[in-house]
């Protein structure tokens, strides 16, 4: 949450639950949304870090409210992390340890774990495609959220396949 906040507040100064809303508006609902709370705390830590500063900005009719902006180190910092490539292979994959070590324990079939997790990639992939249906298609960032989800969901119906395909060769 630390990165995106500061990307938005690159665009220029805002309060938290307009960053809350600009979120939400940006990413549609597919993305989970964020707990305004949340988006607070971060806020207190960016702040800590030099990363942003906070300025207190009096209502007439309601209380104080806190207007952020970035500092030179947030710049930074929002530079550093749009060099940074995202490196996440799936070698350490819940899933496959489970089916693993399924064998070394006796208490769990590969094949039935293989069907329960396809199981729960196909209820995924249906919610996704109602949320797709169900979002506004102007907002293509939340359109591509969700196709890349559904993408990744694919592939990874795909890999199961191969796997019950190799374990049913071994058996």
């Amino acid at each position: 949450m630390r990165l995106p906040l500061l990307a938005l507040l690159a665009r220029g100064p805002a309060h938290g639950y307009e960053l809350k809303q600009d979120l939400e508006q940006l990413l549609g609902s597919a993305y989970p949304q964020p707990n305004v709370g949340q988006i607070y705390v971060t806020l207190g830590r960016l702040e800590r870090a030099g990363l942003i500063e906070g300025e207190d900005v009096e209502q007439s009719s309601r209380p104080n409210k806190k207007v952020y902006h970035l500092t030179d180190a947030g710049r930074e910092a929002l530079r550093a992390w749009y060099e940074e490539t995202a490196d996440e292979p799936r070698v350490r994959d819940e899933f496959f340890m489970k089916l693993a070590l399924a064998p070394q324990t006796g208490l769990a079939d590969q094949i039935a774990l293989i069907n329960r997790q396809r199981r729960q990639y196909l209820n995924t992939m249906r919610q996704l495609s109602k949320l797709a249906a169900a979002e506004d298609r102007d907002n293509r960032i939340s359109q591509l959220l969700i196709e890349g989800a559904m993408l990744h969901l694919q592939a990874d119906l795909d890999w199961l396949e191969r796997c019950q395909e190799e374990l049913e060769e071994l058996q």
